[in-house]
């Protein structure tokens, strides 16, 4: 009976180990992901003005560099939902006006039927954006990287034109998904950089957990509109408002 015990306990041990992940090929489970934005250097982007420059210099000396956020995307082998997770205290340093919009997003995807449902809230109005996923042509490459115990490639695409996505994915997680509204690789993204909004999400851990269909149930609440609706919605109102403007719509479109 104790060799039982035992044994029971080696495989259990096993089981849950990175090493015991990296041997099996995944189909559903729960991603966490750390989003990291760069405070100072959207500060940097902000004024090409000398003396805009010095008063921004300023702010930068009473913020932290970096912000950070956690989420946590549910999978299983033809759906994902990625929404926030667990929360870390909030530093009064970090003014609410510099997190900037979409923040919370909510982004559940079908990726059998390229369907998504997006909930953003965008300066106090929410909104369920329902539209085909997002179809981003990559370049895989040849150099690689470890992220939360799994072997990455890179891989780089464009979206919206003119901002370019650096992203690690894993072929031993075999859904093809991603942190928001990330997917399309041969496997599951592990790690995107956005060098023009200077933030990146990166995964901290897998669990071998259920999934239950509570866990990939869409979005419902929110003023419904599509990805083009709610471009034509921002453009206005931030036209005037020079690179920012431009920068929070790059953050609100992800």
């Amino acid at each position: 009976m104790k060799k039982i015990i035992i044994l029971a306990a080696v495989s259990l041990f096993i089981f849950n180990s990175p090493v015991h992940a990296q041997a099996l090929f995944i189909a559903k489970g729960k991603i966490e992901f750390e989003k990291k934005v760069n405070v100072w250097k959207d500060i940097d982007s902000w004024s090409d003005d000398e003396d805009g420059d010095n008063w921004l210099q300023q702010i930068k000396k009473t913020v932290p560099q970096f912000e950070l956020s956690y989420f946590n995307l549910f999978f299983d082998d033809s759906k994902t939902l990625y929404q926030p997770g667990r929360e870390l205290p909030v530093d009064p340093k970090i003014p609410d006006w510099f997190r900037g919009p979409a923040t919370d997003n909510i982004v559940f995807t079908n990726l059998q039927a390229q369907q998504s449902v997006s909930k953003k809230t965008v300066f106090e109005n929410s909104f369920l954006i329902q539209d085909s996923s997002r179809k981003i042509e990559w370049r895989i490459t040849s150099d690689q990287r470890t992220i939360a115990g799994f072997d990455c490639r890179k891989a780089v695409g464009r979206i919206m034109d003119s901002v370019y996505v650096i992203a690690f994915y894993t072929d031993q997680i075999t859904t093809n998904g991603g942190p928001e509204s990330f997917n399309g690789l041969p496997g599951m993204i592990l790690g995107v950089a956005i060098p023009r909004i200077n933030t990146t999400w990166f995964a901290t851990k897998l669990e071998l957990v259920e999934v239950k269909p509570q866990d990939l149930a869409a979005p419902a609440k929110g003023k419904k509109v599509d990805q083009a609706g709610l471009l034509k919605q921002l453009q206005g109102p931030m036209k005037d408002w020079g690179k920012s403007g431009q920068r929070n719509i790059w953050k609100i479109m992800i």
